[in-house]
């Protein structure tokens, strides 16, 4: 096939033409990038993570509820009667000789005095005569209805004469005091306002676990609406703080101001109110103890209808069943409260309880411990017949008492010491170790001397106490206490419950027998 001259030369300059045009487009390209022009990239890193729980809708349902709660106290002036307190800046010589109440104020001063806002503050007094309320102190409290009545603990209002309520928008309320219980440290205020109050209702805290989420939300440090996240770390501690003592600890961040606070479940109910923690530094270190919710919610009922709380008196003083002390009964196990006196006017004494039963049960409901007795008993009312169980002599039996009103103070006996008895021949318990004389009422034999290796001493028995019982049966001589150990071993038992008085109180202790 021929072709012609002209057509190959043009074919031939066409496709120079197309070449050079790429390497002019190529040119262009990398120019671009030189230039900084952003060329076309991969999506920005995005991980797609399993769904966490959010605290966000039980907060936004439940934060109006909750209020911050300011104290004031009306403060006396200061006598001006010309003395130089320069050297008491901080009011430490007018504080009574209490070394507990002097480490109290410091501590609170010392807290106090970080920046001026957090904890308690100090306030100058001099040159103030109008006795007007001042601020004491500042805490949380939360609303259970929508007129208005709210609750928060009592160690915050105890001390005031005038309160006013911080709504979650920054509105400010005056409020009443309705009545306190310091046992429990709760107490009822009510503020008065237009509309309805949002409000918040307690829950089933018997239906609460370890290991469940809770949010407490309050005021600490003053700063105002303040959420933290936690779970429940455990149930039923005791801290010492009262009779009735059955806190819930959580792990939530809780600290000074939180006090009153509420605590919640994720359905938005009060599982427990926020009352002390535990705190070596004075901040939260993750031990917090709440109120449960079925307590508060049985004290607030009777706050709000009375005022007051009027709880069940028994009349009698207990202690702990110990391992020995239920062997020495014939117990099978150490629940229980061990009576270790009744007062002369109580009811538990005139229903025919006496020192050395053990009760197990209140209107068929088990006593695992003092503290549960208490709980139990103050939850009925004055004049509430009761059927207590006690273990005496080997046996159950059932006393029906009628229940007193709990006194405004602990009565305690006492016993006329005014006479100096003479000094009686001493007689030795080799078997247990003590060295003991007649009482001078010939009632029971006083303790003179414990052999630092017995058993008596390591179970806290001293010199001064007086025996005056082994295993329920009164003693006036150590043949009496001699026959009581030979009948426990007879009956197979391995210990001897001695009650003692001491400083005007009974307890038992449970010692060892030798057998043989």
């Amino acid at each position: 096939m021929n072709i012609a001259p002209n057509s190959y030369f043009g074919t031939r300059k066409r496709l120079t033409a197309t070449v050079a045009s790429l390497a002019v487009i190529g040119a262009l390209g990398v120019g671009a990038l030189a230039t900084g022009t952003a060329p076309v990239l991969a999506d920005a890193v995005r991980v797609e993570a399993p769904q966490v729980p959010s605290f966000a809708d039980v907060v936004e349902r439940v934060s109006p509820a909750v209020v911050s709660v300011k104290v004031k106290a009306k403060i006396e002036p200061a006598a001006d009667d010309g003395s130089d307190q320069s050297d008491d800046q901080d009011g430490m010589n007018n504080l009574p000789d209490n070394p507990q109440l002097r480490r109290f104020f410091k501590e609170f001063r010392g807290f106090g005095d970080q920046g001026g806002q957090f904890g308690m503050r100090r306030f100058n007094h001099r040159g103030h005569n109008d006795g007007q309320p001042r601020p004491v102190a500042q805490g949380s409290g939360f609303f259970i209805s929508d007129d208005g009545y709210l609750v928060t603990n009592n160690h915050v209002v105890e001390e005031g004469s005038a309160f006013t309520v911080v709504m979650n928008d920054g509105k400010e309320l005056d409020a009443k005091l309705i009545g306190t219980d310091p046992r429990t440290d709760l107490a009822v205020l009510k503020v008065e306002g237009d509309g309805k109050f949002t409000y918040v209702d307690f829950a089933d805290d018997s239906k609460v676990r370890v290991g469940d989420w809770v949010v407490a939300v309050g005021n600490p440090f003053g700063l105002g609406g303040t959420v933290t996240a936690g779970i429940v770390s455990a149930r039923g501690r005791d801290i010492g703080a009262g009779p009735y003592d059955d806190f819930l600890q959580i792990d939530a961040s809780v600290n000074r101001g939180n006090s009153g606070g509420p605590t919640f479940n994720l359905n938005g109910q009060v599982v427990g109110i926020n009352t002390a923690i535990f705190s070596p530094s004075g901040g939260s270190v993750g031990i917090a103890f709440d109120i449960p919710a079925s307590t508060a919610k049985e004290v607030v009922q009777d706050l709000m209808k009375s005022g007051s709380v009027q709880r069940g008196w028994l009349g009698v003083e207990i202690q702990p069943v110990t391992s020995d002390i239920a062997e020495s009964l014939g117990l099978k196990s150490e629940k229980g409260a061990l009576v270790s006196s009744t007062q002369d006017d109580g009811p538990g004494k005139r229903a025919g309880i006496a020192a050395g039963d053990v009760i197990t049960q209140v209107d068929g409901k088990d006593v695992a411990s003092p503290k549960e007795l208490a709980r139990l008993i103050g939850a009925y009312a004055p004049g509430k017949s009761v059927d207590v169980t006690v273990w005496r002599d080997g046996k159950s039996e059932n006393v029906k008492v009628d229940l007193g009103k709990l006194p405004a103070g602990d009565k305690q006996a006492s016993n006329d010491d005014s006479k100096q008895p003479a000094t009686p021949k001493a007689d030795t318990l080799a078997d247990l170790g003590l060295t003991v004389t007649k009482s001078d009422n010939g009632k029971g034999l006083v303790v003179t001397d414990v052999d630092p290796d017995s058993d008596a001493a390591d179970r806290g028995i001293q010199p001064g106490d007086v025996i005056t019982s082994v295993n329920s049966t009164e003693v006036s001589g150590t043949a009496d206490v001699d026959k009581a150990m030979a009948d426990a071993v007879k009956s197979g038992r391995k210990a001897v419950l001695v009650q003692i008085t001491r400083d005007d109180a009974n307890r038992f202790v449970a010692l060892p027998v030798a057998k043989g």
